[in-house]
């Protein structure tokens, strides 16, 4: 070997040597950084790392982490993506779960929803572990949040002003005596890239004074801070003489803390002192408090991980006797998950305990939930947007008819991640209503649409040709989603280990992704189209009926009828019938709720599934075939001249099956039923339809008949065509539909 190489040789090697004594280095200070929760500068030497070996699992794993804990969700969801590309969740099982929910974090809802679909299938093996449970709750949360993101609202969300939010991180607490109490954390001097040049960097309590609508500059409120010790939440006793608050120490990269009382007087804070260990147990992190009014029973509400949490962080309570006796905690299991459920804050006036949790139906991290209180808590319930966002919100509170709360999301202040810290963001009300045109009213339902229905096979009220029934769609689903055992058992049947798994799995994601989800589409459908009604809106729904091919063509359509008949039994009972004088046409407002049924049978079903009732594992219990078995709320419309004026008795003509190139012919009987004259101007139809009417102009309760004729083509399979009948004066035409097979 030539002088040359062995010095070129050597020089490559003592790089080497001296690029991976650097790495382990960087990689020792990193991680000492990111225990000590110092995340950029954590990031900084990771970065380093990664300029000396971006190929490394554990560096990749490492750098997601710390970004995450930084809140940098864009960058953490592209790392997380890299890890599990390497790895497949082998050597970090959470990988995939956390790209699932950095993708839904950014918003990314279709792209989380297919994650959370494979995590789910990723960690089965282990049903009851948490990442298989968290996988399976995220599905259903992205799939509700899918659909909340098209709720709107007039209202106007502001951070407050610089005198309360700064770069840094800043939680509310809530208004009094005129003050916002507020957290944040903050150093003495804080450089533009972030660095801290103050000896201690920790979160304490700061007031501002509420002056003429505007907050003044805040103050550090000195009596409760304790140096080298967090300070933060707070709430007064229903008497104002006490302020509970946390104070922590750190705890990894975590608190820990307790929580301690003050004595409260004319603007000053004294007598400072721990709760017992009733309250604080010990080795616990107990923090949040909240003062609640249960019935003229003053109680601590509460935030810890202690023994009988259900994990992470639970809420708990416990009634105060004399100002200074705590009785027994408990918790309240109704909200309590396997997440963490955080900053109570109880709203007296309604009875209602508001909360944040990252468990339940979100959009994002941490959702601001509510539960009413009525002797027992009621099942959460997401307090929607724009409260929440695909950030992290919590701390929520009211101050009259202004609400707040800390958010992380895009708008806070900041000077290097647009989402690494909170700040205090105010909702309030428009001063004047803005007019809200019919047209909007109508897109904001149609945004809903189309809401879709799932059924067991000939349900409701099997081996019956009735076109009603008086099944409420909402037993029907109850029963349905009852018999999932039966379906993944009889899906799976024939299939052995991972096979049988997957179909399991494929089963369950169906209820979940189509069946449950309908039903939640559909109460967040049925609210907008309450308020319309409540409004004097007469509406029209189109529901079209589906149905698998197991069953002949004419069964099938009186089939799809009685499921539609169940959709209307449901709002009709739905609350005590608050939809019924609707639906009868009784309302006082006059608001009207009338149903266009367009019952198709099984011509718009997937023709590859089964229609063999021999074989139930996939004429009945395959996902392909409950997939056809449904009706679907397509359209809404306003109408504004009464009740539509004409009407068909069966507005599906049926074919039977036919032979290729045959002319068929038929005809629908149109009837006007309203008391005046009415005028047919003009009709839609594809273009191989001839029709033919008998009159244009219909006297009151006069019929005609709407005579048509098409060739059935050389093609074998399904045949649908469609007319559209259109009236003078009326924006929405009569549809009318046609059916038949071409063997």
């Amino acid at each position: 070997m030539s002088r040359l190489h062995l010095i070129v040789l050597f020089i490559g090697l003592g790089f080497l040597s001296f690029s991976q004594n650097n790495l382990g280095k960087y990689l020792d200070f990193a991680k000492e950084q990111f225990n000590k929760g110092d995340y950029y500068y954590a990031l900084e030497y990771y970065e380093k790392a990664m300029a000396i070996d971006s190929n490394a699992v554990d560096i990749n794993w490492n750098y997601a982490e710390t970004l995450r804990a930084y809140k940098d969700y864009r960058k953490a969801e592209k790392y997380y993506s890299i890890v599990y590309e390497k790895e497949s969740a082998q050597i970090y099982p959470s990988s995939l779960l956390l790209l699932g929910l950095m993708q839904k974090q950014n918003g990314k809802y279709d792209l989380a929803i297919e994650t959370f679909k494979l995590a789910k299938k990723k960690y089965y093996k282990d049903k009851k572990g948490y990442l298989y449970q968290k996988s399976r709750r995220e599905l259903e949360s992205t799939l509700w949040a899918q659909s909340a993101i098209k709720d709107t609202l007039n209202v106007t969300i502001n951070p407050l002003p610089e005198t309360v939010n700064t770069p840094n991180s800043e939680f509310g607490h809530l208004i009094a005596n005129d003050e916002l109490i507020f957290s944040s954390l903050r150093a003495d001097s804080i450089s533009a890239s972030e660095e801290v040049y103050a000896t201690s960097y920790h979160t304490h309590l700061y007031h501002s004074k509420l002056k003429d609508n505007s907050f003044e500059e805040a103050i550090q409120i000195n009596e409760l801070f304790t140096p080298d010790q967090h300070s933060g939440n707070g709430s007064y006793s229903l008497d104002g003489k006490r302020y509970y608050f946390s104070n922590c120490e750190n705890d990894g990269y975590n608190y820990r803390c307790q929580i301690m009382v003050a004595q409260y007087n004319n603007g000053t804070w004294s007598y400072i002192d721990s709760l017992g260990e009733i309250i604080n147990e010990p080795n616990t992190n107990t923090t949040m408090p909240c003062i609640a009014d249960f019935n003229g029973q003053e109680v601590l509400i509460f935030a810890s991980n202690r023994e009988d949490s259900e994990g992470g962080l639970d809420l708990f309570y416990s009634p105060i006797k004399n100002g200074n006796q705590y009785g027994k905690v408990k918790a309240i299991k109704a909200v309590n998950s396997l997440d963490n459920e955080i900053t109570p804050w109880w709203d007296t006036k309604n009875n209602r305990l508001y909360f944040s949790s990252s468990w339940f139906n979100g959009l994002g991290g941490h959702d601001v939930m509510y539960s009413d209180f009525n002797g027992q808590f009621s099942d959460p319930v997401n307090a929607g947007i724009p409260i929440n966002s695909s950030a992290n919100d919590n701390y929520f509170f009211k101050q009259e008819d202004t609400c707040f709360v800390s958010s992380n999301r895009i708008g806070v202040m900041y000077s290097k991640n647009p989402t690494c810290c909170s700040d205090i963001f105010s909702i309030k009300p428009p001063i004047i209503p803005p007019v809200i045109t019919p047209e909007e009213t109508l897109a904001d339902l149609n945004k809903r649409l189309p809401v879709t229905l799932y059924f067991h096979n000939d349900i409701p009220d099997p081996d019956s040709w009735n076109k009603t029934t008086k099944v409420n769609y909402i037993d029907s689903y109850n029963d349905y989603t009852a018999m999932i055992g039966t379906y993944k058992k009889e899906y799976a049947s024939g299939l052995n280990g991972v096979k049988s798994e997957e179909a399991k799995e494929d089963i369950e994601s169906f209820f979940m992704e189509y069946v449950d989800k309908g039903v939640s589409d559909l109460k967040l459908f049925q609210s907008l189209l309450l308020k319309e009604l409540e409004n004097g809106a007469k509406i029209k729904l189109t529901v079209k009926g589906f149905a698998s091919p197991l069953a002949k063509t004419e069964y099938n359509v009186n089939l799809t009828k009685r499921r539609i008949s169940s959709l209307m039994n449901y709002l009709r009972n739905y609350d005590n019938g608050v939809f019924s004088k609707y639906m009868d046409k009784t309302a006082g407002n006059g608001g009207m709720l009338v149903f266009a049924e367009v019952p198709f049978g099984e011509y718009t079903a997937n023709q590859l599934t089964s229609d063999n009732p021999n074989d139930v594992k996939n004429s009945v219990y395959s996902r392909s075939a409950a997939i056809e078995r449904k009706i679907e709320i397509q359209s809404v419309s306003y109408f504004t001249e009464g009740v539509f004026p004409i009407i068909t008795e069966n507005p599906n003509f049926i074919f039977a099956e036919t032979a290729k190139n045959k002319e068929l012919k038929g005809a629908f009987i149109i009837k006007n039923e309203s008391l005046n004259k009415i005028n047919l101007i003009s009709l839609n139809s594809d273009d191989d339809l001839s029709i033919k009417w008998e009159k244009s102009n219909l006297e009151s309760g006069e019929s005609i008949k709407l005579n048509f004729q098409f060739n059935s083509g050389n093609i074998e399979g399904h045949i649908s065509k469609t007319i559209q009948l259109f009236i003078e004066g009326y924006q929405e035409p009569l549809q009318l539909f046609i059916s038949t097979k071409v063997l």
